[in-house]
């Protein structure tokens, strides 16, 4: 028997998968090499022992010029969302509006200046203000965008990424100890294990698997605050999206609702975790809060939620098969 005969096995499904067609069984069989490819090593073959629990608040502690001293603060990380760790925040964080943003230009920009020396003090990535106002850039490989803002979105933090560019979000609300230690800290832990823990070999197959997926699918990303939201279609688009999914799925939908979001209600954290995941490995973004998986709305880049409602009907799926629904 072949190790990959004996690992469906193991996990109860290979009867399952006799009754697959040979074309549906090659999509299954890729799915879950696709997640493998995008997990660093130690999680590749353990990801599902992984416990979303969290190793608590590191404290921030500060220089003698005052400032905080970021490349201070962690000495390890919690497990990735990405592989079914605790996500940094409960909720997502986002950029501010341009309004809020033009009521306290100054306050801004020094909140993106602090961001930017956080982010290049731990990580060592030159990170700068962004000409879309709410965001931050940095500039890496596209391999290592791509990574970084579907795992930085995963904790919870708000990312996007647009070829070799990474953009993280600010605003003048944000408080050092709070939003700002968000960013920066979603940024440490995820630029911790992709450049510290995925090897050159691996950043190439991730950078193979993203360029085979956008040539199957365009990447759909939430329509947000300086990228393609529009309040009344946002709405309108969610609604339909909601619909359909329940319908094909049976799931329901959730809110509050987040702009450019649409939560989809799981019956458990380990589903939503597994659902994520193979979202974002068929090149759609998405999230968790608990057991509520999040998708993107986004009416320009999928008009009609399409895109999103084939993908999580077919991971949907796919879940049900690999006994995690």
């Amino acid at each position: 028997m072949s190790s990959a005969s004996e690992f469906w096995v193991g996990m109860g499904i290979a009867a399952k998968l006799m009754t697959m067609s040979s074309a549906e069984r090659r999509a299954f069989e890729a799915l879950e090499l696709r997640i493998r490819t995008i997990l660093p090593e130690e999680y590749q073959d353990s990801y599902e022992q992984v416990a979303p629990v969290s190793m608590g608040s590191a404290a921030l502690k500060y220089g003698q010029d005052g400032k905080v001293a970021w490349d201070d603060v962690w000495d390890s990380f919690c497990d990735l969302a990405m592989a079914g760790g605790p996500p940094h925040k409960g909720r997502l964080l986002t950029a501010a509006t341009r309004q809020q943003i033009e009521a306290e230009p100054e306050r801004y920009q020094w909140v993106v200046e602090e961001i930017c020396r956080g982010i290049e003090l731990v990580t060592g990535l030159r990170a700068a203000a962004s000409t879309i106002l709410g965001w931050i850039c940095i500039e890496c490989t596209k391999a290592t965008s791509g990574w970084l803002a579907r795992a930085i979105t995963m904790e919870n933090v708000s990312a996007r990424c647009d070829g070799t560019k990474l953009y993280l979000p600010a605003g003048p609300s944000y408080r050092v100890e709070k939003e700002i230690k968000n960013v920066v800290s979603a940024v440490a832990k995820t630029c911790h294990y992709w450049l510290d823990h995925v090897g050159a070999p691996q950043q190439r197959k991730v950078g193979d698997l993203f360029a085979t997926v956008a040539a199957e699918s365009p990447l759909i990303q939430p329509a947000v605050a300086g990228f393609d939201f529009d309040a009344e279609s946002d709405q309108l688009l969610r609604a339909k999206i909601a619909d359909r999914i329940r319908k094909a799925t049976s799931l329901e939908s959730w809110g509050p609702p987040c702009d450019g979001w649409l939560g989809i209600v799981c019956p458990s954290v380990k589903s939503a975790i597994w659902m994520m995941r193979a979202m974002a490995v068929s090149n759609v973004f998405a999230r968790r809060e608990d057991t509520v998986l999040l998708v993107p709305v986004n009416p320009v880049s999928d008009p009609e939620g399409d895109i999103v409602v084939k993908v999580a009907s077919r991971v949907h799926r796919f879940a049900r098969i690999r006994h995690v629904l």
